[in-house]
């Protein structure tokens, strides 16, 4: 049976067409495994595939809603997981060749409610080595291709690139990343996608591997923000409608440091584009200052580099650094050479940080920015170092929010260009636990914006 994408208007969209039997959840199951059959040996999303339990799962949820069991929204959906969080039964690498297997631990809280939920996991997706990469580059376990450009190898952005390949080229309904400085909005940038960088703490982490304990957060990678929305409210019970914010009187705060510095030409566009939308629908944008912008550079590497090196070890490191990919082991070695004074200093800035910004919105409600500041380099064109270093600010504009404490998404908008060509990201930005305004206000924007085109895979497809 041909399928039509099933998921290509929502979740919600999807979940009506079961229930009023158009469809079933092994259909459905079935579709999203033959595109990975078809699309993965190109695409490299995908690091394991359980077809056998992945079908015997949507089965069973076929059979408990005949029986008039309906375990929601999420019942069915066939969703994938990056491989730095445990599946019981599934192997987890976290991207690298070393085995870490045991550091992760057993199968977590987040999954086991995801299986309460119904959902159906088709298998594990590629990432950069234990997630520490804004590239979605990974020389020891293959780096995935992005679906936008089926001539060049481009990169997926990291670290969740699998995730975001996978949902982006419709292998599934949608995926979960992680996001420790960017790992879920960077690669939604890069793949025309909605990242969901959710505030620390409210998705348990347990089962998962800590790059970071001190900015880890998990979230979705899906098509949408009506889907975040969904995934919200039904894995934490929220309802509240009262959170809902207009655009209209939104005030909106556009950083004046770094977050708009050495743009891409298509980007900046992008992003005017979008900001005239919402002051026509009667949002106030105004410029703020954020000098401590500035200080990325002076805290997130300590902080991030001396837990990684806590997590492995220093002799695991060193025996598995001539092994890893050779970004990742430089980039964690900083933790080597760390101080215990540095260390602290930046742990009580970040902190320090969090209280700046609960500060600087008293003014605002949401800061705005593009997510990364250029569309997706060739790969080659980092591999052969002439565009290595602006690789490295793939995550200039997404770390900020992990170390000033704040929720954020990333919504597509290549489609607001004159001559759209390939992804690109609106960032917005909210405090901490205010993630269903957040995702409110995204709702309302993109019935403005649209969602955008998805990729044309129709060569592979055939």
């Amino acid at each position: 049976m041909t399928l039509k994408d099933p998921f290509s208007d929502g979740i919600a969209a999807f979940t009506s067409e079961v229930r009023n039997g158009a469809l079933t959840f092994e259909q459905a199951t079935q579709h999203c495994l033959k595109r990975i059959d078809r699309l993965n040996p190109r695409l490299q999303a995908f690091e394991h595939i359980d077809h056998k339990n992945a079908l015997a799962t949507a089965a069973a949820m076929d059979q408990l809603l005949a029986a008039g069991c309906d375990l929601g929204p999420l019942m069915g959906i066939p969703i994938a997981v990056k491989d730095i969080i445990t599946v019981e039964g599934m192997p987890v690498t976290n991207g690298s060749l070393h085995p870490t297997s045991h550091i992760n631990g057993d199968e977590g809280s987040l999954i086991k409610n995801l299986r309460r939920a119904g959902c159906v996991i088709l298998g594990k997706t590629k990432t950069v080595e234990f997630a520490l990469g804004a590239t979605g580059v990974n020389e020891a376990r293959g780096t995935p291709w992005n679906p936008w450009d089926l001539e060049e190898h481009r990169i997926p952005g990291g670290s969740s690139s699998g995730s975001a390949v996978a949902t982006a080229a419709g292998m599934c309904a949608f995926a979960l990343g992680t996001d420790t400085g960017g790992s879920i909005r960077i690669p939604a940038s890069y793949n025309g996608l909605f990242g969901h960088k959710t505030s620390m703490g409210l998705w348990p982490t347990d089962g998962v591997f800590p790059l970071s304990p001190t900015l880890d957060s998990i979230g979705p990678l899906c098509r949408s923000a009506a889907d975040a929305m969904l995934i919200h409210q039904h894995l934490f019970k929220d309802n509240d409608e009262s959170a809902a914010l207009s655009l209209c009187g939104l005030r909106l705060g556009k950083p004046a440091q770094v977050f708009f510095d050495e743009l891409d030409e298509e980007v900046q566009q992008c992003f005017y584009a979008v900001e005239k939308r919402l002051l026509e629908a009667g949002a106030v944008v105004t410029e703020i200052e954020l000098p401590e912008s500035e200080e990325r550079n002076a805290v997130f590497p300590y902080i991030v580099g001396s837990e990684l090196i806590a997590t492995l070890g220093v002799d695991a490191f060193n025996h598995a650094k001539s092994k890893m990919d050779s970004v990742t082991a430089q980039r964690a070695a900083v933790g080597l050479t760390t101080t215990a004074e540095k260390y602290i200093r930046s742990v009580r800035r970040h902190r320090q940080l969090q209280t700046v910004a609960a500060q600087k919105f008293s003014q605002c409600d949401a800061w705005i920015a593009p997510t990364v500041p250029m569309l997706p380099m060739a790969l080659k064109e980092i591999e052969d170092g002439s565009l290595a270093d602006r690789a490295l600010l793939s995550s200039r504009n997404t770390q900020l929010a992990n170390l000033y404490g704040l929720c954020a998404v990333s919504m597509p908008m290549q489609h607001m260009a004159a001559e759209p060509s390939l992804p690109c990201g609106f960032q917005i930005m909210m405090p901490l636990n205010q993630d269903t305004c957040l995702l409110q206000i995204s709702v309302e924007l993109q019935k403005i914006l649209g969602i955008g085109p998805q990729p044309d895979l129709s060569s592979l497809e055939t």
